[in-house]
């Protein structure tokens, strides 16, 4: 099993869903000890956004090569764990700039005559989401998340319809919230690895 593993948290140690990325991981590797693990770290080593050189292919053969890097990393893997906080609503920038990398025409997916088509589907993704406040569906917030539905709607364009949320919400009010929020995230975590 080859197992990506992608943190985009830029908050370093205090980072909900760093510490929900390699909670995660564990669990997996406990089930898969001979997984291979590659792991992306996109607050450390942000991927530049897309430019139109990039998309000419005329961009600087670094640049090229760090896209064709990432979407190599996500075409091998069987399982994607990825953190995601939300942040102003949104994921950030920078997991933002790896999915871009990953959108390529021919590889992730491709348009037909009856519409676009994934082709990334054999794969299954568990995202640790982390929020501040509370944006699940039901709640007076849910209007604004534009990070879950997003993650959703990008991979299932990829044809990729196996993905699975671990949500620590409210972590931004109060220390027994956001305990509380991890608890509830690890149960979640153990459901998964069960």
């Amino acid at each position: 099993m080859n197992i990506l593993h992608i943190d985009a948290g830029i908050t370093g140690d205090a980072s909900v869903s760093r510490l929900l990325t390699a909670e995660i991981l564990a669990a997996q590797i406990a089930q898969n000890p001979d997984a291979s693990v590659v792991h992306r770290d996109l607050a450390a080593a942000p991927l530049d956004h897309l430019t139109g050189a990039h998309l000419g292919g005329t961009a600087a053969a670094d640049d090229l090569a760090a896209g064709q890097a990432a979407l190599q990393e996500f075409m091998a893997a069987d399982l994607a764990i990825i953190g995601a906080p939300m942040y102003n609503f949104t994921i950030p920038s920078q997991l933002k700039a790896w999915i871009d990398r990953l959108a390529v025409a021919g590889v992730t997916f491709r348009y037909t005559e009856n519409g676009s088509e994934g082709l990334a589907g054999a794969k299954k993704i568990i995202v640790a989401s982390s929020r501040g406040g509370f944006y699940s569906e039901g709640t007076a917030g849910a209007a604004l998340d534009h990070q879950e539905a997003y993650l959703r709607s990008v991979f299932g364009f990829f044809g990729i319809t196996d993905v699975s949320v671990i949500r620590a919400e409210g972590v931004a009010m109060g220390p027994e919230a956001r305990d509380t929020a991890i608890e509830q995230a690890r149960g979640l975590i153990a459901t998964i690895a069960a």
